[in-house]
């Protein structure tokens, strides 16, 4: 604590010096060196040291957040993990369906469309996440934000085929459609893909904006199978 004392006591002989500087530069030495220009700089500089200390009490006293390999905020080495809103869905077939239904598993929300081009270079990489952690009770959730809704998405599906690893395959984790009332719960979104990480018991513990890093991803996914 002691670099913390003297670090403080040079702000406050810096402020003070500057304090006077400008004092004089407005009313000239002779305003300084008056018994009222006196009084006048000693509550100036009282105030001064009240606001360096209070800045530094701060400093010293707040919690220090870091970040870990999940992405997951943490303080003092204390996760904060956000819960996941309560959404409804429409799935392909016009049902109902919840982010609730997942719970249990872990699951990564991809917010994409079938006009986003990063959106094509990231889903044969969510093709081999789910293929290789399905079974470890994980899966994607890919919510569509185009306008057009299913008749824009279902000809997609039907259609594109992507490379994965030599193979040629479809989109293979269930796909709902999203709205802006979708994107608000989840905090708004500044563009797509934009995804996030939900734990086993619900909770958002990463949110990736743009393209996901594959291996970065995949640590995270494994630290909450």
């Amino acid at each position: 604590m002691f670099w913390l004392f003297w670090q403080l006591v040079g702000v406050v002989i810096g402020l003070a010096i500057l304090t006077f500087i400008v004092l004089t530069l407005i009313g000239g030495w002779k305003l300084v060196t008056s018994p009222s220009g006196k009084k006048t700089a000693l509550v100036v500089a009282t105030v001064v040291v009240l606001i360096a200390a209070t800045f530094f009490a701060d400093k010293a006293t707040r919690v220090k957040l870091k970040v870990d390999a999940s992405g997951a905020t943490q303080a003092d080495g204390k996760a904060i993990a956000t819960l996941a809103p309560d959404v409804t869905f429409k799935d392909l077939e016009d049902k109902e369906a919840t982010l609730k239904q997942y719970k249990g598993k872990v699951v990564l929300v991809n917010f994409w469309a079938t006009w986003c081009d990063p959106c094509f270079v990231e889903i044969p990489w969510l093709i081999e996440m789910q293929q290789k952690y399905e079974a470890k009770g994980f899966t994607i959730l890919g919510v569509s934000m185009d306008e057009e809704g299913k008749s824009a998405v279902v000809p997609f599906l039907a259609k594109e085929r992507f490379n994965v690893n030599g193979q040629k395959l479809p989109m293979n984790y269930p796909i709902v459609i999203g709205n802006d009332e979708v994107a608000d719960k989840f905090g708004g979104l500044l563009g797509y893909p934009t995804s996030f990480l939900i734990s086993r018991d619900g909770k958002i513990v990463k949110k990736v904006q743009g393209l996901i890093n594959y291996e970065e991803l995949s640590k995270a996914i494994e630290s909450q199978l």
